[in-house]
């Protein structure tokens, strides 16, 4: 099946031994196991229901499992939904509503006060902590290292970003996978 910004970006490496990331604290990331781990992380969006064309709202720092996320929306034809990790709840609550998020991965530090504030959303939360714990790596640990990617053309939408609302609330600009890999292109 094609799905043109994970086979550019990330599908094509699917059994590479070469290195991918190199963290802080000198641990290496093959590209193999990075398309495995995003691979599990799609395969546990998938067992709680999600399908192509869902939202996720991410609202995390910034780490290998977050980037991770992106790979296993793109890789399930999920949209990828970024937060400020600056946000307020109210703000949160706002996104969510609008966007129509149905998974929310946030701070552990910061599940109470978001769940109390969308506690009338029909929304599931998972946690993911800038130390790379949270209750998403735990259930990734249980999934396949495999996920058949679903398919998808250039014009689908990948992303949904929010401007920084100038002229009054934070709007959503969609981003489609074609747009994704022209800036991704120009990177490399």
């Amino acid at each position: 099946m094609s799905n043109p910004l994970y086979d550019n970006l990330f599908g094509k490496y699917l059994d590479a031994r070469t290195s991918f990331i190199e963290t802080s604290d000198g641990k290496v990331i093959t590209h193999g196991g990075f398309v495995a781990m995003a691979a599990r992380l799609a395969n546990v969006f998938k067992s709680m229901g999600l399908k192509k064309r869902d939202r996720i709202a991410i609202q995390v720092e910034k780490s290998v499992t977050a980037l991770c996320i992106y790979a296993a929306c793109v890789q399930s034809g999920i949209v990828f939904l970024p937060l400020n990790t600056g946000y307020t709840a109210n703000e949160i609550e706002y996104f969510i509503k609008d966007s129509g998020s149905k998974l929310l991965v946030c701070d552990d530090e910061k599940l109470s006060e978001i769940s109390l504030k969308l506690q009338d959303i029909e929304i599931e939360l998972l946690t993911l902590n800038e130390n790379e714990t949270g209750s998403i790596v735990e259930l990734a640990k249980e999934q396949k290292n495999t996920f058949e990617t679903v398919e998808a053309n250039e014009n689908d939408l990948a992303a949904f970003l929010y401007t920084s609302g100038t002229t009054g609330r934070s709007k959503g600009a969609m981003l489609t996978q074609n747009n994704l890999l022209s800036n991704a292109k120009t990177l490399v």
